[in-house]
């Protein structure tokens, strides 16, 4: 497994990372043997970066991965953990809490609940508009200072954000969506990002399944089903431009998922994917992207075939979408 390392001031992780979500039932049931199992591939593979959210099921996630990582040694894996998230029982985290005191206090229970003494990245999963980032990140500094974490991490925020936080403590890494059909980071962010020294981890690189070219609608308990981009014309409109991207992955030997991943692989050795895997069949088909090299003409075919805009609907539902830095 190639490495790469989160901007001037994070760690050297493998150059995909894993994105455990979906572990803990966010696109239908899950089966946590396979879970457990699937997070031991990724490791005996050499992936090292393991995302995770202390609101991905309300701490299930944190808990399972603290049996799946039960006997490794700590250094062996880098721990990137998002926290703030607001919700109920039943219910989505609609809210952020990033008061400096509530960020200590979900760090603790992370910290209980993964079984570990430190947190590699820790980041506000969104921006809180009633709390400075400055605040927030000051939180997270003294944490650092005290040895519980290790760097800032920030994720879904515009520039300007970055650059705030950035002013308090050397920013690692910002996690936000990056795909063939979520591009809006391209505009700002990224220069911004580059500009600082700042790396990017990617999540949603197939775009939750939606260009992997394997998905298949109507899973019980899928939460995708609310999103616009899955919903009626916009899902027909959104797997045909799939098929684009499917004859040029058979000309190369590969799959979808594959060319995909490589894709925003090649936007930048910066840039490091995060593959939300939960089977070890998927994740044996995203591993070999990592060394999938795309030439020249390869990228434009894509771009072609899946042009920036092209997409249907947006990537949140709109009780979300307010709380994003970014949009599309």
């Amino acid at each position: 497994m190639q490495t790469r390392t989160l901007g001037l001031h994070g760690p050297t992780v493998s150059a995909l990372g894993l994105g455990a979500m979906s572990m803990s039932g966010a696109y239908g049931p899950a089966d946590r043997g396979e879970s457990i199992a699937t997070v031991h591939a990724a490791l005996d593979a050499g992936i090292t970066l393991i995302d995770t959210g202390d609101f991905y099921a309300m701490g299930h996630n944190e808990l399972l991965l603290a049996e799946a990582l039960r006997g490794r040694p700590r250094d062996s894996y880098v721990l990137s953990v998002k926290f703030g998230g607001m919700g109920g029982p039943g219910l989505p985290p609609l809210t952020q809490d990033c008061r400096p005191a509530a960020v200590k206090n979900f760090l603790a229970y992370s910290l209980t609940r993964l079984g570990v003494d430190h947190v590699d990245v820790y980041r506000p999963a969104r921006l809180d508009p009633a709390v400075p980032i400055e605040d927030t990140v000051g939180a997270i500094k003294d944490m650092i200072d005290a040895g519980y974490v290790r760097y800032v991490g920030l994720s879904e925020v515009d520039a300007a954000t970055v650059r705030r936080a950035h002013a308090v403590h050397p920013v690692a890494d910002l996690q936000i969506e990056y795909s063939l059909i979520s591009r809006a980071v391209e505009a700002e962010v990224l220069p911004a990002l580059r500009e600082l020294g700042i790396g990017l981890t990617a999540y949603g690189v197939l775009a939750r399944g939606l260009i992997s070219g394997t998905f298949v609608p109507g899973r019980a308990g899928d939460a995708r089903a609310r999103s616009p981009r899955f919903s009626g014309d916009n899902l027909e409109h959104n797997l045909a431009l799939v098929e684009g991207l499917r004859r040029i992955a058979e000309a190369k030997g590969r799959t979808v998922a594959q060319l995909v991943i490589a894709w925003v692989a090649a936007q930048g050795a910066d840039i490091v994917p995060l593959v939300g895997a939960r089977t070890r069949e998927r994740l044996a088909e995203a591993l070999p992207a990592a060394d999938l090299e795309l030439t020249a003409a390869d990228l434009a075919a894509i771009e072609e075939a899946l042009p920036p805009g092209s997409a249907r609907g947006d990537r949140y539902p709109s009780a979300f979408m307010g709380a994003l830095g970014v949009g599309n």
